[in-house]
């Protein structure tokens, strides 16, 4: 008898089809996820297979895989770049891939998952299988992204909880002192201190913690949280500075792939159960933190006392070079060995020489008041968590927490880095130039404001200088570089980003689709019913395109189109709940180009009276198109925002007969444009739902067809009405 791990080698398309399962889901779960589950169902179908696909979106799982389901399947494909349980599959076929293979090479995968290997429960055997199918070594760049981009989304509440409530408590119940801003022990802004003291000791901890948990799962949550507080607490290996952010991400690498080789180790059966909860983390945290104490400590403990020493022999140089060096040193690591280096420098002689004390608290502040004003200058680059955190930032800068600006660095530390040293060089040169005095051991506006500060003018200058020459160049790295953080090649991967307007994200996968879709994917059954989703073009054509979703896979026939026709309404009615009618149609784009267009849609939107900032609907509609283009293929662009800008739904649709370049994947012009604006408070379901009922038709080449030789705006909406 065949197990069903062991299907026949003959099951396809000449014999009996194979019972396959699926899972889809990217970081987001919007639009890869069910993109790649509707190629899967097409792919298994045209192939004579069933398949049933679970899609891990947005808003939750769906179509969710049962017990029955899985025991009866003769293999399993994995298309997600998130962490996906498989622990249900054990004793199954199973292959894991990125999902933009499940969206480019269905049919290959459908193929090879016939010769996957058997899952055990390690999670290495599918591992294994997943190989074949990435592309281009772009899975390896991947992981890492998502990795660090997990590591910083945990941390970026702590930063922002722990630094607000020190800058709060410092602004309310602080002294200036010889010791520097101190707040009496027995005050009530004390305790408010200390619980934001709690929250920054943990920032690094989390940053660590949850990168390890991104690349091994659960078991690497522990040595990865507990690699980054010995990273963060330099006691333990001697040294008076932590590693600081940069270690957290050393250690929460490094507790990852060492979770991932421990869990290559072949043990008995009876040892299985216990491995994740209890040997793995034991085994994995001891390694690591002897490791880094006994290991990697010293040389950090070595290198501090050699700064030390080598800036003590500056005090002679020019001002201007030591405000420099103190400046760089202050903005490269944030908190860490090479910041509290040149901080401790400056403290140390803040009774015997309060100019070099000057230059540090001139340059501590720049970093997060830099980062803060770049989100605000481009406010496109920058998504929706970015922006918080800017503000935050700003807030934590005048305050002098130099730490507000590490999510920032985490994230692109390439660009955010330099951008930050050079601004901290700028401000340290201006104040050791002038001989700003600082007379306590702080920085930032808050002690000039508490008059601890000598040549307070020039304070400011050097300060608000070095603030603009981080965010000048904060953006300009990031314009050469392509973009925000959707484009950012920092971490080694292009096109994972949290969209900014949509609550959406460009997959790490190669071709960056941007649109969300809705749909409850395939059955258990033999009809393999898909749902809806725009496809991305197949490795080998467009194949399935011309297949809609919204068509029952039973044999069940489309309406034809007189039929739809005399269905459909008239040119004054309806289309999409309403969202879409004559006043927001156009038969022709005057633009030529994507910005122009975007804009030509918003004025045609705000037609309506349902739009109360056109300027801002279409900063909103930029800033989607900076985390990964909406030219979607099949000459189809769904640009889309989320902002109250918009006072209710709102859809748009226009032909562009040339087309434009839109940079969609399969290389097409964008001849149908839909653009849908949607206000905050209805951005959820009822986003997705537009662009389900959208998918659903324009997946079809003819109505695509007609869509664009209807004759006037009455024959665009009779056809748009076919859509529900």
């Amino acid at each position: 008898m065949t197990s069903p791990a062991d299907p026949p080698n003959d099951a396809g398309a000449s014999g009996p089809g194979l019972k396959l399962l699926a899972v889809t889901a990217c970081p987001t779960g919007i639009a890869h996820t069910y993109m790649a589950a509707e190629k899967l169902a097409q792919a298994a179908e045209s192939l004579g297979h069933s398949m049933k696909v679970e899609t891990q979106g947005s808003i939750g799982a769906e179509n969710v895989l049962s017990d029955n389901d899985v025991s009866q399947a003769d293999g399993v494909i994995i298309a997600a770049d998130k962490d996906v349980d498989r622990s249900r599959f054990i004793g199954k076929r199973v292959l894991v891939v990125a999902v933009a293979d499940g969206i480019h090479r269905p049919e290959r995968l459908i193929e090879q998952v016939r010769n996957a290997p058997v899952y055990q429960g390690d999670g290495h055997e599918a591992e294994r299988g997943a190989a074949p199918a990435a592309s281009g070594g772009g899975k390896g760049r991947s992981v890492t992204y998502k990795a660090l981009m997990n590591g910083v989304s945990y941390m970026i509440p702590f930063v922002v909880v722990g630094g607000l409530l020190i800058a709060v408590s410092l602004a309310l119940g602080g002294d200036t002192t010889s010791k520097g801003i101190v707040i009496p022990d027995d005050s009530f802004w004390k305790t408010v201190n200390d619980i934001g003291s709690i929250g920054f000791e943990l920032m690094i901890p989390a940053l660590s913690g949850y990168i390890a948990y991104a690349i091994a799962d659960r078991p690497a949550l522990v040595p990865g949280m507990v690699g980054g507080w010995i990273a963060a607490h330099g006691e333990l290996y001697d040294s008076e500075a932590g590693a600081g952010f940069i270690g957290a991400i050393v250690t929460g690498f490094l507790a990852g792939y060492l979770v991932l080789w421990i869990k290559r180790v072949k043990v008995p059966k009876f040892v299985q159960p216990i491995m994740p909860i209890i040997v793995i983390p034991i085994v994995a945290t001891s390694a690591l933190g002897l490791f880094f104490i006994y290991v990697l400590g010293e040389p950090i403990s070595w290198v501090f006392e050699r700064l030390t020493d080598w800036l003590g022999g500056l005090t002679g140089t020019s001002a201007a070079l030591l405000g420099i060096i103190l400046g760089l040193m202050i903005a490269f690591d944030m908190g860490g060995p090479v910041n509290k280096t040149a901080f401790l420098f400056g403290a140390g002689l803040v009774s015997k020489n309060p100019e070099v004390m000057g230059a540090c608290a001139a340059a501590i502040p720049v970093p997060p008041l830099g980062q803060g004003l770049a989100t605000l200058l481009r406010r496109r680059m920058f998504d929706d968590q970015e922006r918080e955190t800017g503000l935050a930032a700003l807030f934590m800068g005048f305050f002098g927490i130099t730490e507000g600006a590490i999510p920032f660095a985490a994230a692109r530390p390439a660009r955010v880095i330099p951008a930050n040293m050079l601004g901290g060089a700028v401000a340290g040169a201006i104040a050791g130039v002038a001989s700003v005095e600082d007379n306590v051991p702080h920085g930032g506006p808050i002690v000039a404001v508490l008059g601890a500060v000598g040549g307070v003018p020039m304070f400011f200058v050097a300060v608000v200088v070095g603030t603009a020459v981080t965010a000048l160049v904060t953006i300009a790295l990031m314009s050469v570089g392509g973009g925000g953080r959707g484009a950012d090649a920092d971490a080694g991967a292009g096109g994972v980003a949290e969209a900014a307007v949509a609550g959406e994200a460009a997959s790490s996968a190669p071709s960056p689709a941007g649109a969300p879709v809705l749909a409850g994917v395939g059955s258990g059954g033999g009809t393999g019913a898909a749902s809806a989703a725009v496809a991305a073009p197949d490795a080998t054509g467009p194949k399935a395109a011309s297949v809609s979703a919204a068509e029952p896979r039973d044999g069940g026939k489309a309406k034809a189109a007189p039929e739809a026709a005399e269905a459909a309404p008239e040119a004054g009615g309806q289309v999409l709940s309403g969202y879409l009618t004559e006043q927001t149609v156009r038969e022709r784009l005057a633009a030529d180009g994507k910005d122009a267009a975007i804009r030509e849609m918003a004025e045609l939107l705000a037609a309506t009276g349902k739009v109360a900032d056109t300027a801002e609907l279409v900063r909103a509609a930029f800033a989607r198109e900076d985390q990964g283009t909406t030219g979607l293929g099949e000459e189809i662009a769904i640009p889309h925002a989320k902002t109250d800008a918009v006072t209710a739904p709102v859809v748009g649709f226009a032909r562009s007969p040339e087309g434009i370049e839109w940079g969609a994947p399969d290389g097409t012009k964008a001849r149908l444009v839909f653009m849908i604006a949607v206000p905050e408070a209805a951005a959820g379901d009822e986003h997705l739902r537009i662009l389900a009922l959208l998918s659903r038709k324009l997946m079809g080449a003819e109505f695509r067809e007609r869509l664009l030789g209807a004759a006037d705006v009455g024959a665009i909406l009779r056809v748009l009405g076919e859509i529900e």
